[in-house]
């Protein structure tokens, strides 16, 4: 892995590109049960995996290393690996289009930090409030990281606060404050946040007319779709071409059908978004419609609230109305309910939820008897009902009925700071540390 990075940040993605392949391959091909040599390279190498799975535009790898990674240090009982693996998992659910799921993961970091007295991570809260349109909490934690990071000078963790920004104001349609953000962090090009950073430059500088700096993130894509061509990379350099008339058309159907075909569900959604777009620019409103209500119902589903708000309206430019979400006798769970509620759905007994969230048996059953109240329900088995299409994917920490495993402790091998690239960085006053 350390020769295929050094390949990648020396001569090129090109050139270094048959190398992260290998290393790739190498590590979702690991044994951990072979013995300690392999517990310790799994658990070094799990964040620096991930970034090469993200830098070769391979979704499923990085999903399926994250959900490793999680399960892995949960058995350990590895509470700092832990944190930073929960992170990365709900980052890939966040472009799964996954937020309830990602805002839990979150939510459990949080839970981790109170439990050992450590921060929590602040950059994935960042990123799913710049989804969500939340546009003062993602302001806010975009402000703050920006400066812990100028003041620390982590090149990486301004890319992600740029790329947190770049989304929100894409989402806003404040796209020339949006191409400022992404062309920040797109200049400085951190391993593994191209496929993040790329699609909000591309259509930021589409809206603003900036010409060069669409030719410039095409040849970006084009060198990567030419040695990894990926269903998410194709689909993503589809909708970024600088083309008009059949062959825009053409483009954004591409763009489509290969987003379609990967689980990367948010950038799917606004495929269909920016095709309706066009369309109704071209005045084929029907057409629009199909797509823009399309676009909306997508979108609204997964939390994505201010591009959903911008297919709303485009969508009400061609002449249909599209009503805002509602739900009859809204129930609203905190979010530690909402954790505890989700577990025991998922087959975890008391003691195993709280040991999953820090907490006593005692605390887990008071959160359940105020959800099984709120939900207008009496036992657990009619929580997969009352929570229907908000399943939780993490694996449980251990079998129902089984007992949880010794925690191993935890050694400097694993830094809290530690990325795979920068070893340096630790957590701060805000629990900032880079990706």
């Amino acid at each position: 892995m350390l020769d295929a990075v050094t390949l990648r940040l020396t001569e090129g993605y090109a050139a270094a590109a048959p190398a992260l392949n290998r290393a790739l391959k190498m590590v979702l091909a690991l044994d951990v049960s072979s013995g300690e040599a392999g517990y310790w390279l799994w658990l070094a190498g799990g964040r620096i995996s991930q970034i090469i799975a993200m830098e070769l535009w391979d979704f499923e790898s990085w999903y399926a290393l994250a959900v490793s990674q999680v399960q892995f240090s949960r058995e350990r009982g590895a509470l700092t690996h832990l944190t930073f693996a929960l992170n990365y998992l709900a980052r890939a659910h966040i472009l799964a289009g996954e937020l309830a799921t990602a805002a839990r993961l979150v939510e459990e970091d949080h839970l981790i930090a109170e439990a050992t007295g450590k921060p929590p991570i602040a950059y994935t809260e960042m990123m799913l409030a710049a989804w969500r349109g939340q546009e003062q909490e993602a302001s806010g934690l975009v402000e703050a990281i920006s400066r812990e990071a100028a003041a620390r000078d982590v090149g990486r963790l301004a890319s992600l606060t740029a790329y947190a920004s770049s989304v929100l104001h894409n989402g806003l349609r404040q796209h020339d404050a949006a191409c400022d953000a992404a062309r920040l962090a797109f200049e400085r090009e951190p391993m593994g946040l191209g496929s993040h950073i790329v699609p909000e430059l591309a259509e930021a500088a589409a809206r603003t007319g900036d010409v060069a700096l669409v030719e410039a993130a095409m040849e970006w894509l084009s060198e990567r779709t030419r040695v990894t061509p990926t269903e998410w990379v194709l689909g993503i350099e589809a909708r970024a071409l600088l083309c008009d008339g059949d062959a825009a058309e053409s483009s954004y159907r591409e763009s489509i059908e290969r987003l379609g075909r990967t689980r990367v569900r948010a950038h799917l959604a606004r495929a269909h978004l920016l095709y309706g777009e066009w369309l109704r620019r071209k005045r084929r409103r029907g057409e629009a419609r199909e797509q823009l209500r399309t676009a909306y119902e997508m979108l609204d589903a997964m939390g994505i609230g201010a591009f959903a708000e911008r297919a709303r309206r485009e969508l009400r430019a061609t002449g249909e109305t599209a009503r805002k979400r509602t739900i009859e006798h809204t129930v609203e769970l905190t979010a530690q309910e909402a954790q505890v509620a989700g577990l025991a759905r998922d087959g975890l007994s008391n003691p195993e939820i709280g040991a999953r969230l820090f907490i006593s048996t005692r605390t887990v059953q008071y959160h359940l008897g105020k959800v099984f109240t709120k939900l207008g329900i009496s036992s657990r088995s009619q929580l997969y009902r009352a929570l229907a299409g908000d399943a939780d994917t993490i694996p449980p920490r251990y079998p129902v009925g089984a007992a949880p495993p010794a925690a191993r402790p935890e050694t400097s091998c694993i830094t809290a700071g530690s990325d795979g690239l920068s070893p340096e960085v630790g957590p701060r006053s805000l629990g900032i540390v880079p990706a």
